[in-house]
């Protein structure tokens, strides 16, 4: 058996865990179920049977790696399409979610102590899903919710280091030297930790909002970094994981990924 995170409850190797919650057992024969290649694309959302067509005809579709002709079939859950390099979903069972998430809202699907949780705000869908990542108590923003198993583990994942963008709320004022300190790295108890990048967003009186790029995923690393530079933070926002942007989606609510933002993760993860 493999071994598991806990707090994703899934393999702590990426490599062990490819498919969604729709996965037959390893061993089960999966009947294929092929159509009209031009149709899959249409049902996508990529336009007219005939705009599809063309997409092909000009070679910008591949099936499993190898470049589709007018007149080919393909089977929409388990072939993988790409058209312009980025991968296109054509299951139409798969959940791809951008959630806000409100401060004192716990980042596990349910909570046995009654506290709300992330199903509080998931719309009505019959799968379970995965979230990318966790936000602790008190932290605010985007988390991304997927029934893709293998994807939510990669973009987890340190090694393929998808960056997440936070906004930082701390006293002010900011030191010229803590954006070069935190960038050079600092020294946790749990190991070495720095950001990729920092800038002074707003700067009024005391309080200060700075902006901070990192790719680490350890436990609470944003507020552990601000402390140990002597500005405890005071309030906590992720603003991006990725391509994905939490832009003006409200607190509390959530959006269905976009078939171009979909295929930016998969790239931001090599597939």
């Amino acid at each position: 058996m493999p071994s598991v995170d806990p707090s994703t409850n899934l393999p702590t190797d990426p490599g062990t865990f490819e498919g969604s919650a729709f996965d037959a057992p390893p061993d089960a024969v999966r009947p294929r179920n092929e159509e009209r290649l031009q149709k899959i694309l249409a049902a996508a959302g990529l336009g007219s049977r005939r705009n599809c067509e063309r997409m092909i005809d000009e070679g910008k579709v591949t099936v499993n790696g190898k470049e589709a002709t007018l007149g080919d079939k393909a089977d929409a859950v388990q072939d993988v399409i790409h058209v312009n390099g980025s991968r296109l979903v054509t299951d139409t069972r798969m959940v791809y979610l951008a959630l806000n998430k409100p401060a004192g809202v716990v980042s596990t699907m349910d909570d046995d102590k009654g506290r709300e949780a992330l199903a509080d705000y998931v719309p009505n869908i019959s799968t379970r899903v995965f979230h990318v990542g966790r936000l602790d108590l008190e932290s605010e923003g985007l988390l991304l919710l997927m029934n893709d198993g293998g994807l939510a583990h990669k973009l987890m994942h340190p090694s393929y280091e998808v960056a997440k963008t936070y906004q930082v709320e701390i006293a002010g004022p900011v030191p010229r030297a803590m954006g070069r300190e935190l960038k050079a790295g600092i020294t946790l108890e749990d190991g070495p930790a720095k950001v990729d990048s920092f800038k002074v967003v707003t700067a009024y009186g005391k309080v200060a909002l700075v902006e901070v790029v990192l790719h680490e995923g350890r436990n609470h690393i944003v507020r552990r970094m601000f402390d140990a530079v002597g500005f405890p933070v005071q309030r906590l926002i992720r603003t991006q994981i990725g391509p994905i942007r939490l832009g003006d989606l409200r607190p509390g609510r959530t959006r269905h990924l976009s078939q171009a933002e979909i295929g930016a993760l998969f790239k931001a993860v090599g597939e």
